[in-house]
Protein backbone atom coordinates (compact mmCIF):
# COMPACT_ATOMS: atom_id res chain seq x y z
CA UNK A 1 0.00 0.00 0.00
CA UNK A 2 1.32 3.43 -0.94
CA UNK A 3 1.53 5.96 1.89
CA UNK A 4 1.61 9.74 1.86
CA UNK A 5 4.86 11.00 3.41
CA UNK A 6 6.04 14.58 3.23
CA UNK A 7 3.55 15.30 0.45
CA UNK A 8 4.80 12.39 -1.68
CA UNK A 9 3.52 8.92 -2.41
CA UNK A 10 5.89 6.43 -0.78
CA UNK A 11 6.30 2.68 -0.83
CA UNK A 12 8.97 0.21 0.28
CA UNK A 13 9.52 -2.99 -1.71
CA UNK A 14 11.52 -5.99 -0.45
CA UNK A 15 13.15 -8.62 -2.63
CA UNK A 16 14.96 -11.92 -2.12
CA UNK A 17 18.19 -10.76 -3.75
CA UNK A 18 19.98 -7.92 -5.48
CA UNK A 19 19.34 -9.30 -8.97
CA UNK A 20 15.58 -9.02 -8.42
CA UNK A 21 16.08 -5.46 -7.15
CA UNK A 22 17.92 -4.40 -10.29
CA UNK A 23 15.34 -6.04 -12.56
CA UNK A 24 12.56 -4.21 -10.69
CA UNK A 25 14.35 -0.84 -10.85
CA UNK A 26 14.93 -1.31 -14.59
CA UNK A 27 11.23 -2.01 -15.13
CA UNK A 28 10.30 1.07 -13.09
CA UNK A 29 12.73 3.09 -15.21
CA UNK A 30 11.07 1.88 -18.42
CA UNK A 31 7.60 2.82 -17.16
CA UNK A 32 8.85 6.17 -15.92
CA UNK A 33 10.40 6.94 -19.28
CA UNK A 34 7.17 6.01 -21.10
CA UNK A 35 5.20 8.41 -18.88
CA UNK A 36 7.97 11.04 -18.75
CA UNK A 37 7.51 10.99 -14.98
CA UNK A 38 10.52 9.98 -12.91
CA UNK A 39 10.41 8.93 -9.25
CA UNK A 40 13.02 9.18 -6.56
CA UNK A 41 14.39 5.68 -5.96
CA UNK A 42 16.59 4.49 -3.12
CA UNK A 43 18.12 1.03 -3.11
CA UNK A 44 19.78 -0.73 -0.18
CA UNK A 45 20.68 -4.31 -1.18
CA UNK A 46 17.28 -6.08 -1.13
CA UNK A 47 15.08 -3.05 -0.36
CA UNK A 48 13.82 -0.42 -2.80
CA UNK A 49 12.06 2.74 -1.64
CA UNK A 50 10.17 4.91 -4.11
CA UNK A 51 8.81 8.45 -3.69
CA UNK A 52 6.46 10.02 -6.22
CA UNK A 53 5.42 13.64 -6.66
CA UNK A 54 5.01 15.91 -9.66
CA UNK A 55 7.89 18.35 -9.74
CA UNK A 56 6.35 20.70 -12.32
CA UNK A 57 3.19 20.93 -10.17
CA UNK A 58 5.02 22.39 -7.17
CA UNK A 59 5.98 18.92 -5.87
CA UNK A 60 2.38 17.95 -5.25
CA UNK A 61 0.83 14.50 -5.61
CA UNK A 62 -1.15 14.39 -8.85
CA UNK A 63 -2.99 11.88 -11.01
CA UNK A 64 0.34 11.20 -12.77
CA UNK A 65 1.78 9.92 -9.49
CA UNK A 66 -1.17 7.64 -8.83
CA UNK A 67 -0.99 6.32 -12.39
CA UNK A 68 2.70 5.48 -12.06
CA UNK A 69 2.16 3.98 -8.58
CA UNK A 70 -0.50 1.64 -10.00
CA UNK A 71 1.77 0.63 -12.85
CA UNK A 72 4.65 -0.04 -10.45
CA UNK A 73 2.38 -2.24 -8.33
CA UNK A 74 1.67 -4.37 -11.39
CA UNK A 75 5.40 -5.11 -11.77
CA UNK A 76 5.88 -6.61 -8.30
Amino acid sequence: MWETKENKLYKKFKFADFTQVIQFINQVAELSTQLNHHPSILNNYHVVEIWLCTHDENNQITAKDHELANMIDEIK
